[in-house]
């Protein structure tokens, strides 16, 4: 994910000097040369500190992330270990890729550092934004076995199992960006043009870019529109399941008014959670596609289209340009993926004026934080009757779990 060197370029003002002396040109055209390069540095140097500022912001927010999942109790959990585990991919791509790229903007997209490192470079930037998406991919098919099947995934969301789902995250990620140090160690070719670090071999990027993202974008797709869907029929089968059928008794009234104000206060949570939901799965399918979109096309026709045929100047620019709004991704996923939670809003409140640790609340908001809850389980449990036996604890639980999957959306 790297930039491309422009072949077409007018003579710069330091590289025609030369011609300036021997042409006898008066000094105040060669002021004016030395002023068109001093403009020249003044443009880069805007350009960097806005690269900058998208590097400052991914590595910030995803080490806030990770400080919340680490030292809050209430975030650890298998759903919040695959975010720290994205964060920690997002993390090092700011620390390890994002400046490196930021460099040979400056230096024209030529590769200013030793040969060795650049194969390296492109393996790091590879691994990194792949693991990324991946990550975004595992958390859209994990929140849909969680809604479709909720007490299966709830038995399964133990620590080592969360371990083991991150663990073939990072393999997969690893084994499609393996070749490409085997690959530029080898044989310089393959990453290095007319001065530039970049992949050279259009057969490996056309399968890196299916395997890397036009896979893992197609089950995305597929699982998102699954999501709502079973969001949408579990919430409602739930929620039926949990208002008791009206309780005829002599007056027709009494037992007719309540159930009508049960059943009108259903079908409002029904559709308040079914927009929820389709609103943050939307934002969250949206962003994907179009940061990561834009890159890999331009990516594919880097690869495969002809100089006769396409400009390849201008797929070069819009491909350097489309590479750092994939980069701008990793500063998205902390805002996306945490920012709709109530836990990690404060966690992060509290980080920012260097509390690492929450306050106590006093019994008294304790007691006025609890009894709601309370209540409702108390609401829960009398509309299902006894839940002794052990059937019944299940189908509770599952009633539980139905409600939060579809009012938290992630």
């Amino acid at each position: 994910m790297q930039g491309h060197k422009d072949n077409n370029f007018s003579l710069s003002c330091s590289e025609s000097m030369e011609y300036l002396k021997l042409s006898n040109l008066s000094n105040l055209e060669t002021s004016l040369c030395l002023g068109q390069e001093s403009e020249l540095g003044h443009e880069k140097n805007w350009a960097a500190l806005l690269i900058m500022l998208i590097v400052v912001v991914t590595i910030t927010g995803n080490i806030l992330v990770i400080m919340a999942v680490t030292l809050e109790r209430k975030l650890q959990n298998a759903t919040n270990y695959f975010l720290m585990s994205l964060a920690i991919a997002d993390m090092l791509l700011g620390i390890l890729v994002m400046p490196i790229s930021m460099v040979t903007i400056l230096y024209g997209y030529s590769w200013p550092l030793p040969a060795i490192l650049c194969p390296l470079w492109i393996y790091l930037d590879v691994l990194l934004s792949t693991t990324s998406i991946m990550h975004l991919c595992a958390i859209s098919v994990d929140r849909y076995i969680a809604i479709r099947n909720p007490l299966a995934h709830s038995r399964a969301k133990s620590a080592w199992r969360a371990r083991a789902k991150i663990t073939a995250v990072w393999t997969i990620s690893a084994s499609i960006s393996m070749p490409i140090p085997v690959l530029g160690l080898h044989d310089h070719t393959k990453v290095f043009k007319e001065g530039s670090c970049f992949l050279t071999d259009s057969s490996f990027v056309l399968i890196g870019s299916f395997m890397a993202f036009f896979m893992p974008l197609t089950i995305m797709v597929v699982t998102y529109f699954l999501t709502i869907s079973a969001l949408q029929s579990e919430a409602t089968l739930c929620l039926d399941r949990l208002v008791p059928r009206p309780r005829w008794s002599g007056s027709l009234a009494l037992g007719f008014l309540p159930y009508e104000k049960k059943l009108f206060l259903r079908r409002s949570l029904t559709l308040s959670n079914e927009q929820k939901a389709t609103k943050v799965l939307g934002i969250v399918f949206i962003l994907f596609v179009v940061m990561w979109c834009p890159f890999f096309v331009t990516n594919v026709l880097v690869a495969v289209c002809d100089s006769t045929i396409c400009h390849n100047d201008i797929i070069s620019g819009l491909h350097n340009v489309f590479v750092w709004v994939g980069y701008l991704s990793s500063a998205v996923n902390p805002l996306v993926y945490t920012l709709f939670n109530k836990t990690y809003r404060s966690a992060f409140a509290r980080f920012v004026k260097c509390q690492y640790r929450e306050e106590r609340k006093p019994l008294r908001l304790i007691l006025v934080n609890t009894i709601p809850p309370l209540a409702y389980q108390s609401a829960i449990a009398e509309a299902l009757g006894d839940f002794s036996s052990p059937l019944k604890r299940q189908k509770l639980e599952y009633c539980k779990r139905i409600t939060e999957e579809s009012v938290s959306c992630v």
